[in-house]
């Protein structure tokens, strides 16, 4: 990256400005995929993560989506060589994602993939996730398929069981771990999400993997292995999901029956 300082910004409905990108730009050609790290209040990992993901991931670029913390994530995140988005405001992982969609689509990248700032995901294995892009468009990332014995309070598990089970039927696809965010997307996936990314409470896992199929994209899985989080505080505790299961099966509904997205060409 060069010393010339310039900003991308996004714009939201109404032309109002919801980030702004700052980036050092040596003027040359991007990488072809992007890492988009949505972080919420997650200084106390990120840049353990951060530096993993560059270790690992050498060729390719980092956009770091700060939603909104109250901490100092984006200041940390900014002592690295990565892109930083701050939002003014938390608006949930699929803003955050979505944010990172339109970039990845205005600067022609080919594949994002997603990998969470709290040290679930491990970076190592995201050459899989981003090789698999070749024959598919959402590639997701199962903890649960590599047979690690990844461990889950049992009604959580039991409630994504069967949310695997019947998204497996409406993507036709096998899969084990629906709700997973360690995901990569090709480009056509990019240029459908950066219109039409679900922003709503498991519209980013669930509702993302309806539209993906009813627009005629391809959902697999591959197995991977995750870690226990190292730091900030998890988005679901046991009382909530008793609940999960319900919520999601309704959330699958909302996407089947809501009118089909029309592509309008890429956000800029």
């Amino acid at each position: 990256m060069g010393a010339d300082q310039r900003t991308w910004t996004a714009q939201g409905s109404g032309g109002n400005v919801i980030e702004s990108i700052s980036r050092d730009d040596a003027g040359g050609v991007d990488p072809r995929v992007l890492v988009v790290m949505p972080a919420y209040n997650e200084g106390a990992s990120i840049a353990v993560v951060l530096a993993e993901v560059l270790e690992n991931l050498p060729d390719t670029d980092v956009l770091v989506v700060d939603d909104g913390s109250r901490d100092d994530t984006a200041r940390i995140a900014r002592q690295f060589p990565v892109r930083v988005a701050s939002h003014p405001f938390n608006v949930g992982v699929g803003g955050a994602m979505r944010t990172g969609f339109r970039y990845a689509a205005e600067r022609g990248y080919a594949v994002v993939i997603q990998i969470d700032a709290d040290g679930q995901h491990v970076a190592e294995q995201a050459r899989a996730l981003i090789d698999a892009t070749s024959i598919a468009d959402v590639v997701i990332g199962s903890r649960f398929a590599s047979g690690d014995g990844y461990e889950v309070h049992p009604v959580r598990f039991a409630s994504m069981r069967v949310v695997a089970g019947l998204m497996s039927r409406v993507v036709r696809s096998p899969l084990t771990d629906s709700t997973s965010g360690f995901r990569a997307f090709s480009r056509s996936a990019i240029e459908l999400f950066a219109q039409h990314y679900p922003c709503e409470y498991l519209g980013d896992t669930v509702e993302s993997l309806v539209l993906a199929r009813r627009t005629g994209l391809r959902v697999v899985e591959v197995p991977v292995s995750m870690r226990p989080r190292l730091g900030g505080t998890p988005s679901q505790n046991t009382i909530a999901s008793v609940g999960y299961a319900g919520r999601a099966v309704a959330t699958i509904f909302l996407g089947l029956v809501r009118p089909r997205p029309v592509m309008t060409g890429v956000v800029r």
